[in-house]
């Protein structure tokens, strides 16, 4: 199966069906050509990169993955 994002930006805009590359899809989506990737800060210290700050949209990417439960 092959990965698949959505994101979701500061004002609550999602955007479904970003395909294997999140990135260019969300540029080419909102017509903007620079990005920077976009951090947070965990509990422990560490950083993580969680998405991409594209014009002025803060996106933050999720994997999308299909529900599945186990037989009972």
């Amino acid at each position: 199966m092959n990965k698949n994002y959505m994101s979701i930006d500061q004002y609550g805009q999602t955007y479904h069906d970003l395909g294997k590359h999140p990135l260019k899809e969300l540029m080419n989506r909102l017509g903007c050509r620079e990005n920077r990737k976009m951090y947070c800060d965990k509990i422990d210290g560490t950083t993580i990169h969680v998405g991409y700050v594209i014009g002025q949209h803060w996106c933050r990417l999720y994997e999308v993955k299909p529900f599945q439960m186990e037989g009972l």
